[in-house]
């Protein structure tokens, strides 16, 4: 169960991210638009969070690999 909310989360975040380095010209008139701080909150948020997530989830996972070889 808990390997597959790791990969649901993992696509999930994903997501995000692929959609905030999309092109902002494609979402200019959804919610959040065309204010250039709306675009940045409302879609490109999300991605930046995941990211972040991601990045540390993954540094945790390493260095406790590291501290479980060394023992």
């Amino acid at each position: 169960m808990r390997k597959a909310a790791s990969i649901l989360g993992l696509a999930l975040g994903l997501s995000f991210i692929v959609r905030a380095v999309a092109d902002p010209a494609t979402y200019r008139n959804d919610w959040g638009g065309p204010s250039l701080i709306g675009v940045l909150l409302v879609h490109m948020g999300p991605g930046v969070i995941a990211a972040v997530a991601i990045a540390m989830l993954l540094i945790r996972r390493s260095s406790t690999r590291a501290q479980r070889e060394q023992r």
